[in-house]
């Protein structure tokens, strides 16, 4: 059984959840698997733009829901509930627009003799399995991102929900589904087997996963024991490096990382969690005050409150620069920064840039910033990395390593907050995730559901709409190598 607990008093409440068998994730796969042959020619956008309405309408409920069992606030929680639903706008656009099916033609020519060639994607055929983040109860679960995207490719979806807000997984999935031609369309498992079967199953034709490194591992390592091994898009661990030059302006700088460092309990996966700056006082000393005059709150599950002291006692080697005030609640932390220097960390990268989920970061500091690519270029795979400077020259080399390291890049601002844009890249070299050359967030996060194909000299009366000569879809399309509308 799965019960549901308030991180406010560490105690569990209301009737618990059974966990799912496997003869209940097979009949939910396969239910699953059957609404998806009509879901894939049915007004698509139609529907996610009423998904993401009774999102909205909802939102009293969803968010009251939430919040006693993560303790995420009003503010947070209905900010999350809105941004869920504009994923599902996002996504109702891009269908609109039709560009994601990548349509190409190529006509046939006699000189040199080339065939008609004409390419276009289609969605996966099969269930999505999709793994709920803990740390995001609507943008990155049930009714989050990959649902989201995935629905729009076409695909139908099988969420393995998390259990640290299993009524809120319950709430979320019953209002999508009611806005769903066929509610069979995003099924729901709950449990470590469920998910473990549900990665396995032969009906599953993608995974989609945010959570930890150790998470991730095991999934991969299920998927690689397949007999048909499938893409695994995972979000996993992440420091995002921020490099603070010389030339950075001060104002604001330590209230900044402050605020970012402590939001949502710093349980981001965007969160700062190692900040260089240059050898002066008054920057550490602002830094000091600013986390300082912090206070945390509690985490979201138990689990997570003792990673983050296990991850505090492994960074206790180093000078404390400042702590914050915990907060209340049972799972309750308080902010902490540590400082070393440039060589001493090099020395110890391995275990010192290793993230600490939560609202803790190590600050290095360096005494010339000519060091800092060479030490940059050993750092592991972030979602983001940052450089704060007035001077682009100054910056040059940094960016040049960093390019290499992250898959967002930010000038003079902070990580944490990821915006639902076109132009979004939410993802990045191992550990930040599986597949770096995909995202998350963003409407290109739709392209990990689709699979090209090409039709060759193939029956105009066969061809899909999107590929025919008069365009009667009028989407974007790329013919005999120009672009046309």
């Amino acid at each position: 059984m799965i019960h549901s607990f308030n991180p406010r008093t560490g105690e569990s409440f209301g009737d618990p959840f059974p966990l799912t068998s496997d003869d209940e994730v097979d009949a939910t796969v396969a239910a699953a698997l059957t609404a998806g042959a009509a879901w894939r020619s049915a007004d698509r956008a139609a529907t996610l733009d009423a998904v993401a309405a009774v999102l909205e309408a909802n939102v009293e409920e969803l968010w009251q829901t939430a919040d006693a069992e993560t303790a995420l606030g009003e503010t947070r929680l209905r900010g999350e509930v809105a941004r869920a639903a504009g994923q599902f706008r996002l996504f109702a656009q891009v269908l609109r627009d039709g560009g994601y099916l990548e349509a190409v033609i190529d006509h046939a020519t006699q000189q040199p003799p080339v065939p008609d060639l004409r390419r276009m994607n289609h969605p996966l055929p099969g269930v999505v399995g999709v793994f709920a983040a803990s740390n995001f109860p609507f943008a990155f679960s049930v009714a989050g991102g990959d649902t989201a995207s995935a629905l729009a490719a076409g695909c139908p979806v099988v969420v393995k929900a998390h259990d640290g807000h299993p009524r809120t997984s319950e709430l979320s999935a019953e209002i999508v589904r009611g806005a769903l031609p066929d509610p069979a369309l995003l099924g729901m498992v709950r449990g470590l087997d469920a998910g473990k079967r549900l990665a396995r199953h032969p009906s599953v034709a993608a995974v989609g996963f945010t959570g930890s490194i150790p998470g991730g591992k095991a999934i991969q390592e299920l998927i690689n024991e397949r007999p048909d091994p499938i893409p695994f898009y995972g979000e996993l661990g992440s420091v995002n490096p921020v490099v603070v030059l010389p030339s950075a302006s001060r104002d604001g700088l330590a209230q900044g990382f402050a605020a970012s460092l402590t939001l949502g309990v710093g349980q981001f996966c965007t969160n700062p969690g190692l900040v260089f700056v240059p050898d002066d006082v008054e920057l550490l000393t602002s830094l000091a005050e600013a986390v300082t005059a912090t206070t945390g709150g509690p985490m979201l599950t138990e689990r997570m409150h003792g990673g983050y002291l296990r991850g505090l006692t492994r960074l206790g080697k180093l000078t404390s620069l400042a702590e914050g005030q915990p907060g209340e609640g049972a799972f309750a932390v308080a902010p902490q920064v540590f400082v070393t220097d440039l060589p001493s960390f090099a020395a110890d990268m391995a275990e010192l840039a290793e993230e600490c989920f939560g609202p803790a970061a190590v600050v290095v500091v360096y005494g010339d910033p000519a060091e800092l690519p060479a030490v940059l270029d050993r750092l592991d795979g972030s979602l983001t990395a940052t450089i704060h400077a007035t001077d682009p020259d100054e910056a040059r080399a940094c960016a040049e390593v960093l390019l290499r390291r992250a898959g967002r890049l930010i000038w003079n601002g902070w990580p944490t907050g990821v915006a639902v844009r076109w132009a979004m890249h939410h993802g990045g070299p191992w550990p930040a995730s599986t597949a770096a050359a995909h995202t998350s967030v963003g409407a290109a996060a739709i392209r990990r559901w689709l699979v090209p194909t090409t039709y060759q000299d193939w029956p105009a009366e066969l061809l899909p709409p999107a590929l025919r000569d008069d365009n009667p879809l009028g989407i974007p399309r790329r013919v005999d190598g120009a672009l046309a509308g």
